[in-house]
């Protein structure tokens, strides 16, 4: 099981070039990213005055985020496994895949590119708002945590299907495009709901920028329970135990 290849790692592993490297691929992955999809929509809203909650908005708002992960992932692939998402990180950590001290430099990497680039946005338009992630008026804090679990799960799953499963083969050509792809679908799925972040990081920057913490805690809870559900899943039952003793461990 997954439990047991869990790694805390040597405490010399942060100060390691090659963590120091891939904290900051990290880093750049999680700025590319949100800059690209917060920006669109606050690039939508000053052309629609404020319509980025319209169909219109919501299919922007996916094919921009998908758009700009499958970039991200793709280009911190070779240096960080391109994680660009804390609970890409934590399903990651509990499959053995990553140590848990530079997990926690993944975290505050990933954490400080999103906020970074939300500041850049709100110095480059003049100081727009980066709306942080809120709930639609008729959603629960615990609709959204199902949504959050949900999409996450599907994320984390694709995640391990196509670039941690070292059966993958040919198949991890396309694993970016695939990542980009179930996170847009999400949002079509989630974003009239919730936001649809399936990524703490990427509501954490807007939410630190415009001060904004209403339900702040559902991006966080939800995402990690369907990140930890999702590497539990598929290294428990499809992966397993033998798998990892026998084949080498992925980039994630």
């Amino acid at each position: 099981m997954p439990i047991g290849s869990i790694a805390i790692g040597a405490p010399g592993e942060a100060s390691h070039p090659d963590t120091i490297k891939a904290s900051l691929a990290e880093f750049i992955s999680t700025l590319i990213f949100v800059f690209a999809g917060e920006g669109s929509g606050m690039a939508f809203n000053k052309l629609t005055n404020d319509g980025s909650t319209t169909p219109a908005g919501l299919v922007a708002a996916s094919l921009a985020h998908g758009f700009a992960l499958f970039v991200a992932v793709s280009v911190g692939a070779n240096i960080s496994g391109g994680h660009v998402n804390p609970a890409v990180t934590f399903g990651a950590f509990l499959g053995g895949n990553i140590s848990l001290i530079r997990g926690i430099l993944y975290w505050i990497a990933q954490l400080l590119g999103s906020v970074v680039a939300c500041l850049l946005l709100k110095l480059a338009t003049g100081g727009l708002e980066t709306s942080a992630f809120s709930l639609s008026s008729d959603v629960s804090v615990w609709n959204a945590v199902v949504f959050e679990i949900v999409m996450t799960f599907g994320l984390v799953y694709t995640v391990y299907a196509t670039a941690v499963d070292p059966r993958k083969g040919d198949l991890g050509v396309i694993a970016p495009i695939a990542i980009g792809f179930i996170v847009g679908a999400n949002i079509l799925a989630g974003g009239a709901f919730d936001g649809a972040s399936m990524n703490p990081a990427v509501s954490f920057g807007p939410a630190v920028v415009s001060w904004t913490w209403d339900n702040h805690w559902v991006y966080w809870v939800g995402p990690l329970i369907g990140a930890a559900i999702a590497a539990l899943v598929y290294d428990g039952v499809f992966i397993g135990q033998a798998t990892h003793e026998q084949l080498p461990t992925s980039d994630y």
